[in-house]
């Protein structure tokens, strides 16, 4: 009997609790992750349109995607501490935690600071932008992306390599694409033997004959060192920045076609010896 007695009053106490507290509680709950997955929709239909129209009007890449992607992530996060607040959870301890928490990260992961530091330093200089092509900290390749902490890289064979931002701000970058020239530099040898003027013809026909070398930019082919075997002639082409590969290697070979039709010979190393008898 006592036993029931107290069952009876412990369901009481739990369906007073339920509908005082439990059941409001739950409905808040409820609509606070309904409204929450509204806004989180919401919001990343707002950006995904935003990014495409500033795509179609050819806006920055580096600063719309870095920028997008940080302010979707920061309404995001002030979204969810409404919706602690809304549920009943106090925001004010949840706020020191993450900023007490904050400062034991920050001691414990000063290199990461660096990183931040260097990434923001990125965006506002803007040394290079995605899709430039750059070389810093011993690694070259095409930029991915501009992270908080990294900028990655794709290398023209297809590796990603990840560059703290840190060294990447505070080293010297060399930026290939920033211009929309760019100069072909290559140096051709010929025999000692060899008609250097046949030869500096050839190479002048080889360049006047390329139609994505820059004619408005006179090109500069002379003889620039009497080398131990061989004289090298020193060939300078300006073309645009996407063609500067296709240059480099037409001129290779098709020089190398013409000096052996015209008979120029391209020497190897070689020591001629001589014996003297006493």
């Amino acid at each position: 009997m006592f036993l029931a007695i107290q069952w009876a009053e412990l369901w009481n106490k739990l369906v007073d609790w339920l509908l005082a507290t439990g059941l409001p509680a739950a409905i808040r709950l409820l609509i606070g992750v309904v409204v929450m997955f509204i806004v989180f929709k919401i919001i990343n239909i707002i950006f995904g349109r935003l990014q495409k129209r500033l795509k179609k009007e050819n806006a920055d890449k580096t600063i719309s995607i870095v920028l997008i992607k940080f302010l979707r992530k920061a309404l995001k996060v002030l979204v969810f501490v409404v919706f602690l607040g809304f549920v009943g959870i106090d925001t004010a301890s949840i706020g020191a935690l993450i900023a007490s928490a904050g400062v034991t990260i920050g001691l414990a992961l000063q290199g990461g600071l660096s990183n931040i530091a260097g990434g923001i330093i990125i965006l506002l200089m803007r040394p290079f932008r995605i899709d430039d092509y750059i070389k810093g900290q011993g690694e070259e390749g095409t930029v991915e992306d501009i992270k908080l902490f990294y900028t990655t890289l794709r290398t023209p064979d297809n590796k990603v390599i990840m560059v703290p931002n840190g060294q990447l701000a505070n080293g010297n970058i060399t930026n290939y694409s920033m211009k929309d020239t760019r100069r072909v530099d290559l140096v051709f040898s010929i025999a000692y033997e060899s008609d250097y003027y046949l030869a500096n013809k050839v190479i002048a026909e080889c360049v006047n004959s390329h139609p994505l070398i820059l004619k408005e930019i006179e090109p500069f082919i002379r003889l620039s060192e009497h080398a131990a075997s061989s004289i090298d002639i020193s060939c300078r082409v300006w073309t645009k920045n996407g063609d500067y590969w296709t240059v480099y290697f037409d001129l290779l070979e098709t020089v190398k076609v013409k000096f052996d039709e015209a008979g120029i010979s391209i020497p190897y190393p070689q020591i001629d010896v001589h014996v003297k008898n006493d």
